[in-house]
């Protein structure tokens, strides 16, 4: 059985799940600076090992981004994706303002479509810079 934390992962847990899942590396330093900086964040545990996060960032009124959705490949087709969704929007529904833009980079686009998510081509492009 899991367990679900509605607080944004340790740094040590984000930095192993970026790299487990295939997201773009973060060093610990970065994450240590920028995780109590979040405006939510979810992690789900089982046997107190973190398998699964989403975070979201932003003004906390009009833009909000979804991000660090990921969850332990080892975890991976059992729903806990869809979980930390649940959550990351039962979030966005009490804290987004009416017209509030919620943007997220969909690297599984099919888990997001469900939660009333839009492609923005050919309206706009999304765009990204790494530095």
């Amino acid at each position: 059985m899991y367990q679900v934390i509605e607080k944004v992962a340790s740094p040590e847990d984000f930095v192993r799940l970026r790299k487990i899942t295939g997201l773009t590396p973060r060093t610990l330093i970065a994450a240590e600076k920028a995780l109590p900086n979040s405006l939510y964040g979810v992690h789900i545990l089982i046997d107190g090992k973190t398998i699964a996060m989403a975070r979201v960032v932003g003004d906390g009124a009009l833009n909000f981004d979804i991000v660090d959705v990921a969850v332990d490949p080892d975890f991976q087709g059992q729903g806990l994706g869809n979980t930390v969704m649940q959550h990351v929007m039962a979030y966005l529904d009490k804290a987004a303002m009416p017209s509030a833009y919620i943007t997220l980079m969909a690297d599984v686009p099919a888990l997001y479509l469900k939660f009333g998510f839009k492609f923005s081509s050919p309206a706009s492009e999304g765009m990204y810079m790494v530095k």
